[in-house]
């Protein structure tokens, strides 16, 4: 599109948001062109081609991976791509960190993660901004969806290059060469890359870039081995925890309860007294002991028994359940709409029901952690981390530096769900290795990583429906009340980006991240969907799958009670209004099929829910039922996935397995209550979470589709909850409407 096009597209207001004209201009500036330079670096050998791959003069090839791994598998699936357009030798591919830079800006995932801000922007105008701040992140299952077609052109252009390099030494003409295992053939004529590589690179690929044709021997959807497995097997694989630097200390830290709360006091004395220990550094937030050794550092930031003042209200169970509560009976924001919601109410007996969810905790394997360096006015991090820019971005802020002189080593991630997005420990690592003048390595404690998480948002929502005379819905109305996370996490991780912040300044309360997945995919005449955004005083982030987790939650199990009134089997009740969603249907007839579905008769034991999620498609049949001691039990799962094309099967499926479970965490525990501004749950033990014991018969069913790739490490999470809630209604006669589910609460 050409600038004069874009600039077209963008009224007067849209400038002029955010602070006057000033801010305007800047935002306005986001949409001018740029062009940017690859900075991965080659190591003695390596030629460099693009971005996104260099090859090795021994032949092996290293693909550059600008997402984070934190076991959704990317550093398998993205090097597939380029391998299979480039017809590389799978044994001789390796991958590295991308580093910082435009190139690499996610454009998807930022829609998507902020999408209760930056839907307020102009798409060009959005993208353009994203591209120029170098806004890499990984979240929103967006890492294949974003960048298959940049991989996959990278992959060819190489491939175009090497077959012109050896068709200049045979003579003959490029296009009739071709790839196979690492070779370039032509004939009975072979050359290995490495042989090339550096003659390969003085060429230029033609425009367009022709791609690979059908071919039983390409890589891209073969279940290839994991690229990242033999190192976490053995051991070697390295992790923020793992890194050691001369002269580095250890760092545990104890942080302020949540809301309006100062550290006040501590010991410094007494943990003066512990051996090995090194030294003390405080905030009004926190307090951080440094010694030679965890055990040291842990029994010092004891003995300095730090204490806290709580200036504002006390924030607890009760008073998040009431705010939800107050904010559902006040004004609200209509989100999404069609047909006339008021005609089709109006005289109607309306079936209603209402749905709670609560606060729930990532609870991710590796625990807040971060290593720091600063020297000679230069700082360098090792920390998992999701968004690289923005941790060095919020690093070097806290320790008054420019985001030049910041280094950013991006570590593997023992799961994450959405928590290292956040880049408080960076901050508070940069910040302890200046005052003790020492490399640091800052690990939060299980406690500490729990209490002080950014945790999924806890939800209400109050929905009603009109049923027709043939069971069929005439109108549908969601009310959710929600903390307005998007913005939020916008306003958080963004901090001192000026675009984001005219966003924020738009004119509106809704928050389309609050209520995402909540617009129904069924067919009907006329719904509404209304946000009540709510402060609950509790910090909230990311967390897998996002809104979906919920508002799939209300849909599902509310389609479910209609189905009821209605008389009507519910797989059938879902079928009849998918419209022409075929891919949908499919799901759910295939999951029906291979469960043995019974038509979720009373006493059957047999829940079913679906979702349409990031371009992917899901259905579950769950048996569920309620066991000893009152503690529910999940005694099978089947999911029916279409999730479009798929570049490594084995990890698609993985994905969706992690998922499920996930899920049904989720619907039986992984949350939290709070006293007194502090988080009930200290560990793992008290989230409730499955054991392997727990862990049920699980079938998941790869429906094959030539569609594009959807998103497949998020979607198992959000259909499971509601199949196992109406598993349980279908099991015991009544009916859950709060997650996670207990029985005898309704």
């Amino acid at each position: 599109m050409a600038v004069r096009d874009v600039l077209d597209k963008i009224n007067r207001r849209t400038l002029l948001i955010g602070g006057g004209v000033g801010a305007g201009l800047i935002v306005a500036l986001a949409i001018w062109p740029r062009s940017y330079a690859p900075n991965l670096t080659a190591a003695k050998g390596e030629t460099l081609f693009g971005a996104w791959l260099k090859i090795g003069e021994d032949g092996h090839v290293t693909v550059a991976v600008s997402q984070a791994e934190h076991g959704q598998g990317v550093y398998t699936t993205l090097p597939q791509i380029v391998a299979d357009e480039l017809g590389a030798d799978w044994r001789t591919v390796a991958v590295e960190a991308a580093p910082l830079n435009p190139l690499y800006a996610n454009k998807l995932g930022a829609a998507e993660l902020f999408e209760g801000v930056f839907d307020r922007l102009p798409a060009p105008l959005r993208d353009a901004h994203v591209t120029r701040s170098g806004l890499m992140l990984t979240a929103a299952s967006s890492s294949v969806r974003a960048f298959e077609d940049d991989l996959r052109q990278a992959g060819a252009a190489a491939r175009v290059v090497l077959c012109k390099a050896a068709a200049k030494r045979w003579g003959v003409d490029w296009q009739a060469c071709g790839t196979a295992a690492g070779f370039v053939v032509h004939g009975k004529d072979r050359l290995r890359f490495g042989e090339l590589a550096a003659e390969a690179a003085r060429h230029s690929p033609p425009s367009p870039v022709p791609l690979r044709g059908a071919d039983p021997a390409r890589l891209y959807g073969q279940s290839l081995p994991r690229l990242d497995t033999p190192s976490k097997v053995n051991g070697a694989a390295n992790f923020a925890g793992d890194v050691r630097l001369p002269g580095m200390v250890f760092v545990s830290i104890r942080q302020a309860p949540i809301g309006n709360t100062q550290l006040t006091q501590v010991d410094r004395a007494a943990a003066a007294r512990i051996r090995g220990m090194v030294g003390v550094v405080t905030t009004d937030k926190w307090v951080a002991a440094a010694a030679d050794n965890w055990w040291a550092a842990n029994k010092a930031l004891d003995a300095l028994a730090p204490t806290f003042r709580l200036r504002g209200a006390l924030i607890g169970t009760d008073s998040i359940a009431q705010a939800l509560s107050a904010a559902l009976d006040g004004p609200g924001e209509r989100m999404a709409a069609i047909g006339d919601l008021a005609a089709a109410f109006k005289g109607a007996r309306l079936v209603t029901a209402e749905y709670r969810v609560g606060v729930a905790a990532h609870a991710a394997i590796e625990t807040m952690s971060a290593a720091a360096r600063l020297e000679d006015g230069r700082l360098e991090l090792w920390l998992p981390t999701q968004a690289p820019g923005l941790a060095r971005a919020a690093a070097a802020s806290a320790i008054g530096l420019s985001e030049s002189d910041v280094t950013v080593y991006p570590m593997l991630i023992g799961g994450s769900f959405g928590a290292n997005l956040e880049h408080r420990a960076a901050e508070q690592a940069a910040l302890i290795a200046r005052e003790l003048g020492r490399p640091v390595s800052l690990v939060w404690s299980r406690a500490e990583d729990i209490m002080h998480d950014r945790f999924r948002p806890p939800a209400m929502a109050r929905m009603a429906a009109r049923l027709g005379p043939n069971g069929q819905i005439l109108g549908w109305l969601a009310k959710i009340a929600a903390p307005s996370t998007g913005r939020e996490l916008a306003a958080r991780l963004m901090a001192h980006d000026r675009t984001t912040g005219a966003a924020l300044a738009i004119d509106g309360v809704g928050d389309g991240y609050a209520v995402a997945g909540a617009t129904p995919f069924y067919r009907m005449p006329a719904y509404a969907i209304d946000h009540h955004p709510v402060d609950i005083g509790v910090p909230t982030g990311h967390w897998r799958g996002g809104a979906h987790s919920y508002t799939a939650f209300f849909t599902e199990c509310f389609l479910d009670e209609l189905a009821h009134v209605a008389g009507t089997e519910p797989l059938s009740f879902r079928i009849g209004m998918l419209g022409g969603d075929a891919r949908l249907a499919r799901c759910l007839s295939t999951a029906a099929s291979l469960g043995g579905w019974e038509g979720g008769v009373q006493n059957s034991g047999q829940g079913i829910a679906c979702h349409s999620f990031r371009g992917s498609r899901i259905a579950v049949l769950a048996e569920a039922h309620i066991g000893e001691g009152q503690a529910i039990s999940v005694d099978r799962i089947v999911a029916a996935v279409d999730c479009g094309r798929q570049v490594n099967p084995d990890i698609v499926k993985q994905q969706i397995e992690g998922g499920l479970i996930f899920g049904m965490a989720a619907a039986s525990g992984a949350s939290t209550g709070f006293t007194e501004n502090i988080a009930d749950a200290r560990g793992f033990r008290a989230l409730g979470l499955p054991r392997l014991s727990d862990t049920p018969d699980i079938t998941v069913e790869m429906i094959r589709s030539e569609a594009d790739p959807g998103g497949a490490s998020e979607l198992g999470v959000p259909a499971i909850a509601p199949a196992i809630a109406n598993a349980l209604q279908a099991s015991t006669g009544f009916r859950m409407r709060t997650l996670p589910l207990v029985p005898g609460e309704v």
